[in-house]
């Protein structure tokens, strides 16, 4: 009975009560929420729209999309690339694009340091990202502050189950920059970056913090994603029925027909748009410049732009003296604990 009870409480928004706390569904409401006493939680999802401006591509725009510009790897189709299968029996071509779409080869983005505002300020609860670019660790934030839903570059692992060394990114960007495959100075098995291939299992710290932070939060920032991959798509629908959700990106996203909502049990999809809407607002366009209309509405503009061109200015002085990024060293430590869910080959790309 208790699943049954918040399966319909979560779909169809039964037994639960629905709270307006928006004044109005614009940016402007956001933002007189943000500054009111009931919003002191703040929960973002960030996917790969946030990082184009840095200069690393989307995967899913027709012409300029990682998944249109793979020819020259003679892929059997474009998401092979990702796929844990095909990259045990030919690690060749993944290797190749790492060292083209390499990390620290960029700088985080204004939406990346909006997001470490959000922190600087006390309101950020926790970040759940897609991307695997690191920029979210360059910008400043703390492992404990992030969820990496599809892993990272941050570290890497043998693949061999029966070995399982951990190997730091320095150590994967001198292999792949040199050109050869990495191998495990142990067994001799191929290292991968952990980041989350199609049929591997997503992180286990992805559902430990969904359990605890999704009720917690007052406020949703969605940001450059097209909320298409299972089962990070889902954590718009965890939150309360009250709490506002905020979504800044190129297109709406997250909307679904209700009755195929109940069916798959995805409730919760975003409304915009119907005259029950009550918390969802969408503000369309670059996602730079949705974070700094926010800003700005929220009396932070100069801020946030003096922090960027601070930070920016602090990775270019490091990168000319040659000084070692932080977030490149790691060091060795235990292998991570099982994860339990393998993520959808539905839509998207590692992110």
């Amino acid at each position: 009975m208790d699943f049954l009870r918040n399966f319909f409480s979560q779909t169809l928004g039964l037994g639960s009560q629905k709270e307006r706390l928006l004044d109005e569904l614009t940016l402007e409401g956001v933002t007189r929420y943000m500054q009111s006493e009931r919003c002191r939680k703040v929960i973002c999802l960030v996917g790969a729209g946030i990082s184009t401006s840095a200069g690393i591509p989307d995967f899913r725009s027709p012409t300029t999309g990682l998944y249109a510009n793979l020819e020259k790897y003679h892929l059997p189709y474009p998401e092979a690339i990702f796929e844990i299968g095909y990259f045990k029996k030919h690690p060749e071509p993944f290797f190749a694009l790492a060292k083209e779409l390499y990390p620290d080869q960029f700088k985080p983005t204004i939406c990346h340091y909006f997001i470490r505002l959000l922190k600087e300020k006390g309101l950020l609860l926790r970040c759940y990202t897609q991307n695997i670019d690191t920029l979210e660790r360059v910008a400043g934030l703390e492992p404990e502050d992030l969820v990496e839903a599809h892993g990272t570059f941050h570290t890497s692992h043998c693949i061999s189950p029966l070995c399982r060394r951990e190997y730091t990114l320095n150590w994967m960007k001198e292999k792949i920059f040199s050109g050869t495959i990495p191998k495990c100075e142990k067994c001799q098995s191929v290292v991968k970056p952990d980041i989350i291939f199609f049929g591997e299992n997503l992180p286990a710290r992805f559902f430990s913090c969904m359990q605890s932070d999704f009720l917690k939060a007052d406020l949703l920032i969605i940001m450059g994603t097209s909320l298409q991959v299972q089962p990070f798509a889902s954590l718009i629908s965890k939150v309360s029925l009250s709490t506002p959700r905020l979504l800044i990106n190129k297109e709406k996203t997250g909307q679904m027909d209700p009755f195929l909502g109940m069916m798959i049990g995805l409730g919760g999809a975003m409304d915009f748009d119907s005259k029950k809407a009550y918390r969802d607002v969408s503000w369309l366009g670059d996602c730079d410049q949705g974070c700094l209309a926010l800003a700005d509405l929220l009396g932070w503009k100069k801020e946030l732009e003096d922090l960027v061109r601070k930070e920016h200015a602090r990775i270019d002085a490091q990168k000319g003296s040659g000084t070692p990024n932080p977030t490149t060293d790691a060091s060795p430590g235990k292998s991570p604990p099982p994860a339990k869910e393998s993520r959808s080959t539905e839509g998207e790309r590692p992110q």
